[in-house]
């Protein structure tokens, strides 16, 4: 059984790992059909961010759903305007990609061991929130990926799915972005996330659009530097 020391650190891992770690992520992000299965897990740090982000700001979480086109639902009750809901609203698409700049500064710092705890205890606080049978098992799945990984697997299984994960984070998080884009110029997703904190705050959806975009291109560059030691 693998160390599960959680003051412990890791050796740096060897570029190639973090390398090879990273395409394996864009192989997963970029194909159309791999990616409408592995969305789910964006999708769950989508509305992971918006039921967090609720807590913080002291909204009462409701539930979340999690449907199997890779839509998600979180509702939150509390005031119907003012900063607690803007930031509520604006988390879900800023959500992956911050969750993965997290990720690539604890790997940063070699705290793989830490970061997986992190990654289950996180999961498994949502999993208390989920209110459908389609999100309760991707949550039950994705989050016992981490614990076996965790307990039985040597700390280079563990570095290689920890790299995976953040920079599936890091990669992940912006191609949703860019989807709203396409869906938005079409005439589809009237009621997305930029629209609802376009009514909200009465700036153009377009401008909270670049902000998510924003948000994402920077997280994926920061985070990539730490994750090469650049």
């Amino acid at each position: 059984m693998a160390s599960t020391d959680l003051l412990g650190t890791q050796p740096a891992p060897d570029l190639w790992l973090v390398v090879v770690t990273a395409v394996a992520a864009l192989a997963v992000t970029v194909p159309h059909r791999v990616w409408r299965l592995a969305r789910n897990a964006v999708t769950i740090a989508h509305e992971g961010g918006h039921g967090l982000v609720a807590l913080l700001t002291g909204r009462r979480l409701d539930g979340i759903r999690l449907h199997s086109d890779t839509s998600g639902l979180t509702v939150s009750r509390g005031r119907p305007t003012g900063l607690g809901m803007i930031l509520t609203a604006a988390a879900g698409y800023t959500a992956p990609s911050l969750l993965g700049l997290g990720g690539a500064w604890l790997l940063a710092a070699h705290r793989v061991t830490l970061l997986l705890w992190i990654a289950t205890a996180l999961l498994l606080a949502m999993l208390v929130m989920i209110r459908n049978a389609y999100g309760a098992l991707t949550v039950i799945l994705t989050g016992a990926a981490f614990v076996l990984v965790s307990w039985l697997t040597e700390p280079d299984v563990q570095s290689a799915f920890a790299y995976s994960a953040v920079w599936f984070l890091l990669l992940g998080g912006v191609r949703p972005v860019f989807e709203l884009q396409a869906k938005r110029r079409h005439g589809g997703a009237p009621d997305s996330d930029a629209d609802q904190l376009s009514r909200l705050t009465h700036v153009p959806a377009a401008l909270w659009l670049f902000f998510f975009h924003a948000v994402t291109l920077c997280s994926l560059i920061g985070g990539g530097r730490w994750l090469l030691g650049l």
